[in-house]
């Protein structure tokens, strides 16, 4: 990857990976730091299944963020691959940010990336996350915890729902990155392609429209994306994947209800990343157990 020029000799720059068990609010935190919407969030665990690039430009810095699924001992091809995926972004950055959910704590899961962080030589800071949803003195035996069990360079309570702290922790992580010039043009906000973000808004919506099975049993790809042209209406074909044909019924649902719906929602937030106006036509697919088809997983970019 090439440096950008840049003639500020105080200008810093590097990768800053975001790890926490699932559900913790990584994606939403990328999301409201980078003040756009690239990595997709539901309040089901194990939403995130992919590394996701997010550039955030500051005045005197360039935060290069990996958002990555949740952390988790992991059962099944699938979320052994997502975990892996979690895993290998710490071997590649300057700084960790281990993001934990102080009002659903998930010991299991942090046990395990803590036994990961102590294999790791790196500077590793700590997020409290959801600190709206406890009081204080609760917050204060939950920083006295974590403080005792790793050497974090340092540990910051915020809300990544609504904004708080978030900016000290951003200045926390900027004091520790390396000197050097930009990695990416300041217009940049991610190095993932449109095609990839749409399908990703279209599994978003499966998640948040659909029960619990069903989401798991899902992947998105996107068979046909038009060029985008000045005005032009952007055309999208894309296909559900689902396990068996009773989840089929379920993800188009009565007279295609659900699957409307999905479309619906998904649309709008994908016209609000391309800038236009979109056709978006969806289709469900089912592909026996895909989520343990070694071939399966590595076509669906698992």
């Amino acid at each position: 990857m090439k440096n950008i020029n840049n003639s500020s000799t105080d200008f810093k720059s590097g990768f800053v990976a975001i790890v926490g068990a699932p559900n913790a609010g990584k994606s939403t935190l990328l999301n409201l730091m980078l003040g756009e919407k690239i990595s997709i969030t539901s309040q089901k665990p194990q939403t995130t299944r992919n590394r996701i690039i997010g550039v955030v430009h500051r005045p005197f810095s360039q935060i290069v963020f990996i958002d990555t699924p949740g952390m988790h001992r992991a059962k099944g091809n699938l979320n052994v691959r997502i975990v892996d995926v979690a895993l290998s972004a710490l071997g590649d950055v300057d700084i960790a940010l281990i993001l934990v959910d102080v009002s659903k704590p998930d010991p299991d899961s942090e046990s395990f990336i803590v036994k990961k962080l102590e294999k790791q030589k790196r500077c590793v800071i700590l997020a409290l996350n959801k600190i709206d949803l406890v009081n204080k003195s609760e917050l204060l035996a939950v920083i006295d915890k974590w403080a005792k069990a790793y050497p974090f360079e340092t540990i910051v309570p915020i809300s990544a729902k609504h904004g708080d702290q978030v900016e000290l922790l951003l200045e926390s992580m900027e004091r520790l990155l390396p000197d050097g010039p930009p990695f990416f043009p300041e217009d940049t906000l991610t190095d993932m392609p449109e095609r990839f973000i749409a399908a990703e808004m279209i599994r978003e919506k499966v998640f948040r429209l659909t029960g619990q099975e069903i989401p798991y049993s899902t992947a998105v790809t996107i068979d046909s994306f038009s060029t985008k042209k000045k005005g032009a209406l952007v055309m999208i074909n894309a296909t559900i994947h689902v396990e068996r044909a009773s989840q089929k019924g379920i993800i188009i649902g009565k007279g295609g209800s659900k699957l409307k719906n999905i479309g619906e929602q998904a649309r709008k937030d994908i016209e609000k990343m391309v800038g236009s106006k979109v056709f978006l036509k969806l289709f469900v697919r089912v592909q026996k157990e895909w989520s343990k088809d070694t071939k399966a997983l590595r076509n669906f970019g698992y």
